[in-house]
C-alpha cells in the first residue's frame, strides 16, 4: 500500500505544484473534499477557495480559483486559473483587486462582464481568506 499520491497543479502560466503528498483537501463544487492515497476515481469542478496539502508532516496552504480536478488512486491532477501559495499572496494587492471588482459591479455591465468581475472577486476573496486565516 502506498502512503503518498502525486499532486500536480497547472495554471495557464506554469506548473505550480508537482510533488508526492500525503493528503490533499480541496474546495469542490460539492463541498470540501479530502483525498488520500487509493481514493476512488473522481472528476469534479474546483471552486475558488483554500487548498491544503499535507506533506512531510506539515501543511501547505494555497489559494485556488476555478478549475477541474481529476483524482485516481495515486494522483490528483488540477487545472485551474489561479493557484498561489500562502506565502506568495500579496494581501494589499488582493484587497485592491476586491475593491476594484466591487466598484465595477456597481457599474452598468453586460452579463459577460458581470461574470468576469464576479470571477475576479472570487479569486481575490480566496487569496484574502487563505492569507488572513494563516497569517
Amino acid at each position: 500500500m502506498t502512503n503518498t499520491l502525486q499532486l500536480e497543479i497547472v495554471t495557464p502560466e506554469a506548473t505550480v505544484y508537482a510533488e508526492a503528498v500525503e493528503m490533499v483537501t480541496l474546495p469542490a463544487v460539492e463541498g470540501q473534499i479530502g483525498v488520500l492515497p487509493l481514493h476512488v476515481r473522481l472528476v469534479t469542478q474546483l471552486v475558488p477557495g483554500e487548498l491544503i496539502v499535507r506533506r512531510g508532516g506539515h501543511e501547505d496552504f494555497l489559494a485556488v480559483g476555478e478549475g477541474l480536478v481529476e483524482v485516481t488512486n495515486d494522483r490528483v491532477s488540477i487545472v485551474t486559473n489561479m493557484a498561489v501559495a500562502m506565502e506568495n499572496i500579496d494581501e494589499a494587492a488582493a484587497v485592491e483587486a476586491r475593491e476594484r471588482a466591487a466598484a465595477r459591479l456597481k457599474e452598468k455591465l453586460s452579463s459577460e462582464e458581470v461574470a468576469s468581475v464576479n470571477a475576479s472577486l472570487a479569486r481575490s476573496l480566496a487569496q484574502l481568506h487563505v492569507k488572513r486565516r494563516h497569517h
